[in-house]
């Protein structure tokens, strides 16, 4: 059991493509587990650009839709991609520190990417280190200078990558996992959505959850100590 004052995980929360931090929030919130997102500090935010076609969400969800970064269908060519970067880290600035990112299709595919793509320095030069993400139906850029850097050393920071039975994208998001030193692989029913955990789902989130809480004590402690040596 956790004790009453222990500091949340703060994540930042990437909507999908042609959606809203609304939409993704009234997903999460509505059907994640209470012991799931009571443990969670979750900050959602609008991607920075108004959406430019059809959204597949009108008539399920209102607009407005918002969308990261525009990209041809063989979802090889992007447009305004450096300042989609920027942007996400001017609101690690704005509404951090974060400990990790959560992300969602089109925010799952930049949440995946941007630890290697920082590691590199390519972005967040001005933020700490991205720990942690959360991918729901997720991908790998398929630009090929992108992809380089982002997926050319394996992806150290701990993952939960949801992959759905149904989902059209699974093969890529599969393909994903592999990027990734530890990952922790969740199958789900569903298509291309956010899942509700059932019971081994659940449990394997809570875990997960209990030992990043876990990293983030001991580097307080460790933080604590230095600081107590310094003074």
């Amino acid at each position: 059991m956790g004790s009453l004052n222990e500091k949340k995980q703060r994540f930042l929360c990437l909507h999908g493509f042609r959606t809203s931090a609304e939409i993704l929030k009234k997903q999460v919130v509505g059907r994640w587990s209470s012991s799931v997102v009571e443990k969670l500090d979750l900050v959602f935010v609008d991607a920075p650009f108004p959406c430019q076609g059809k959204s597949d969400v009108e008539g399920f969800f209102d607009p407005p839709y918002y969308e990261w970064f525009q990209f041809n269908k063989e979802f090889t060519e992007y447009q305004n991609f450096d300042n989609c970067l920027a942007y996400i880290e001017d609101c690690m600035i704005k509404y951090g520190p974060f400990d990790g990112l959560l992300g969602f299709s089109q925010g799952g595919v930049l949440s995946a990417a941007l630890p290697g793509l920082q590691e590199k320095g390519v972005c967040l030069a001005n933020v700490p280190k991205v720990r942690y993400v959360i991918i729901i139906g997720g991908a790998k850029l398929k630009n090929q200078a992108i992809a380089e850097k982002a997926y050319s050393l394996p992806i150290k920071c701990p993952s939960v990558h949801f992959i759905g039975k149904e989902d059209l994208l699974k093969e890529y998001g599969s393909e994903l996992v592999e990027s990734f030193v530890d990952p922790l692989v969740i199958h789900h029913p569903k298509g291309h959505t956010i899942p509700r955990f059932d019971e081994e789902s659940l449990q394997q989130m809570l875990s997960f959850l209990e030992r990043i809480q876990g990293d983030i004590s001991m580097t307080e402690e460790k933080q604590t100590e230095i600081a107590k040596k310094d003074s």
